[in-house]
């Protein structure tokens, strides 16, 4: 077992006792006020579920619930600079007894006096109702004091929070309590049926999820016992069934002569066909619209295979997706991007027309999508292709701002919502009028309603991989978050994500631009020569976007809806919180390896989006082998 993994193990399992606090001499702090039974309490003996490796998240949350309490009981939201010792060793005082070499403030980047500071210097529950305008605290009140246990309520709360932070566009001190937790720790401290004990307030405001664990009695035990049982029965039964299936599906498929991987395939695709307008094209139609594929018609490679353009019957120019090696194994990941794409509709989102599947005796098993086409590629042609052009300021915000809404609508207009796990410069599309249009859904997850995040295996590309998921496999909205800042620095810079220093190594975009901001240069970080190049104020303001978004740390990353809203108004950017050393020490490395281990399973799978540039015959030997090998070796998909 790992040491992360055991210390954050121990340290949750902790949280059903009684932190001792340390007895105090003449000269030591006042005693820490915050009521640690709490964490006991909400509980009941229980820890909450959690992935190894995220013990900050966890700490810096346990604590927001415990200053929710003492808001509560005392209308402050902070405990008193003088107790902000007591407080932290009383967590700290139980974690030597499991490693006395684990200090919390310096493996998390914080400051003993952090945890008596917080949003725009608030302190006490008036000031913060002062702050906020009184008909938006009367509708967190409204919808945030009652039972959060469900998920249409909880969601009501967190909208009705989400719209105080408009309100609190001061500096936050420090990086423990900011703005974002004051918005959870006021609307937990409104009651004390459904406050900072109840197990609904800690899963829905801080994450904290208790339901999955606890201690084990004979009831649990019957359960378990009981539902193995039916499980094994039902299991026989299914397998009975699915048996008797195949071989009468089997029979009519060789009357018919089809082929029997198309059976399940067809079935699913048909569902969707119901409940859309997609085209399901015949073989010979795309044939005959791309000349029967055509070289002169490729417009796009990589590891899946290769782009074409053509013409419909009607005049419309639309893009092939064809994918290559196909086989019944791959058939689920082509099923899973049609289904994706079919489910959202969005001007800022690549439109798809229709599909085909179809198996010939000479070319096999045949996967095409068909998208619309965009006149102007990718933004990766723009920025680093062969035909790379200089674009002016007004069009690099409207790519910025597309690509934004387009992200948010996956995450929060899309239902069930959408993370699309691999958001790069070559996967943002750009139309005649360059809006832009994200697309390449191959690696994309439906993400279940009221689920925090998911633990899959690493997917993503190299350079744009947030660091929580390639450490942990831990997958969340923000995720995506993390690779629309390193895109959007590319946008400003003109630089890749990824960059070779002088000793022949690679660096990471995001680490400079960080090193610049910190230096007070912000503006270093845009590119020289932007046409048309916006007021100072505004390309600063997008720079410290780019570095709020592309933050190490997890929680310290804005929401994609946030990032619209300040790129949209005049919304101030939060401070930028400090980039703890653990997370950042050998990224590169490790997000390198965590892509290489997890493997990379049949085509059609783990490919990168098009673009217009032929990469033909006129492509050179070098850019092919980036794309392939991008494709194959940086791209990896795993389920």
């Amino acid at each position: 077992m790992s040491l992360p993994f055991y210390f954050s193990l121990c340290f949750l399992c902790s949280l059903s006792f009684i932190l001792p606090v340390p007895s105090l001499g003449a000269n030591d702090t006042v005693p820490c006020p915050l009521n640690i039974t709490v964490l006991r309490v909400v509980g009941g003996g229980a820890r909450p579920s959690f992935d190894a490796g995220t013990q900050c998240h966890y700490i810096l949350q346990a604590l927001h619930l415990l200053q929710a309490d003492y808001l509560r009981r005392s209308s402050f939201f902070v405990p008193p600079l003088n107790a902000s010792e007591s407080c932290w060793a009383s967590f700290q005082s139980f974690i030597n007894e499991f490693d006395p070499n684990i200090d919390i403030r310096s493996s998390c980047g914080l400051q003993t006096a952090w945890i008596s500071q917080g949003c725009m210097n608030i302190t006490t529950k008036k000031e913060f109702e002062d702050t906020v305008p009184t008909a938006a605290i009367q509708a967190v009140q409204d919808n945030c004091n009652q039972s959060l246990e469900n998920n249409a309520p909880c969601a009501l709360c967190t909208t009705k929070l989400s719209n105080l932070l408009s309100y609190l566009t001061g500096p936050t001190v420090g990086n423990v309590s900011d703005c974002r937790a004051y918005t959870s720790i006021y609307a937990a401290s409104l009651s004390d049926q459904y406050g900072a004990t109840d197990p609904g307030t800690a899963k829905c405001l801080f994450g904290l999820d208790f339901s999955s664990s606890g201690s084990i009695g004979k009831r649990r035990i019957i359960i378990i016992v009981v539902s193995v049982f039916c499980f094994v029965a039902l299991l026989a039964f299914a397998g009975v069934w699915t048996y008797v299936r195949f071989k009468k599906r089997k029979e009519v498929a060789r009357g018919k002569g089809v082929g029997t991987s198309e059976l399940g395939l067809g079935s699913r695709l048909d569902s969707i066909n119901q409940s859309t307008t997609l085209i399901r094209f015949t073989f010979d139609e795309i044939k005959k619209a791309t000349r029967n594929f055509s070289r002169d018609n490729i417009i796009g490679s990589g590891g899946y295979g290769n782009v074409y353009k053509g013409v419909l019957l009607d005049g419309s120019q639309v893009a092939f997706k064809r994918f290559k090696n196909c086989s019944v194994a791959g058939d689920a990941s082509f099923t899973h991007e049609v289904e994706v794409i079919a489910s959202v509709r969005h001007v800022n989102l690549v439109t798809l027309r229709g599909y085909c599947t179809a198996t010939t005796n000479l070319e096999g098993h045949q996967r095409i999508i068909v998208t619309d086409l965009m006149e102007n590629g990718s933004l990766y042609d723009h920025l680093f292709g062969s035909s790379k052009k200089n674009l002016s300021w007004p069009t690099r915000q409207k790519i910025a701002l597309g690509t934004a809404r387009g992200l948010a609508y996956l995450h929060y207009g899309a239902q069930p919502s959408i993370i699309h796990r691999d958001i790069k410069a070559s996967n943002i599309l750009l139309d005649h009028k360059f809006e832009a249009k994200v697309a390449d859904f191959g690696l994309a997850k439906f993400n279940p309603e009221g689920m925090t995040h998911m633990s899959t295996r690493v997917a993503g590309t190299m350079g744009y991989v947030a660091p929580e998921y390639a450490l942990y496999g831990q997958l969340t909205e923000r995720s995506d978050v993390f690779s629309y800042g390193v895109v959007l620095l590319e946008l400003l810079s003109g630089k890749k994500a990824l960059q070779t220093n002088d000793d022949g190594q690679p660096s990471a975009l995001t680490d400079l631009a960080w090193s610049l901001v910190r230096n007070g240069s912000a503006l270093d970080v845009v590119e020289d020569g932007i046409p048309e190049p916006g007021p100072p104020e505004v390309l600063e303001k997008y720079v410290l976007i780019a570095v709020l978004c592309s933050h190490p740390q997890l929680y310290a990353r804005p929401t994609m809806d946030q990032v619209v809203k300040m790129l949209e108004t005049d919304e101030s950017v939060p401070s930028l919180m400090e980039r703890p050393i653990p997370f950042i020490a050998g990224r590169i490395d490790i997000e390198k390896s965590a892509l290489s281990n997890s493997g990379q399973l049949c085509s059609p799978t783990g490919y990168q989006a098009y673009t217009l540039q032929s990469r033909g015959r006129s492509a050179s030997k070098e850019e092919e082998e980036e794309d392939e090998g991008s494709s194959v070796a940086d791209t990896v998909t795993t389920e």
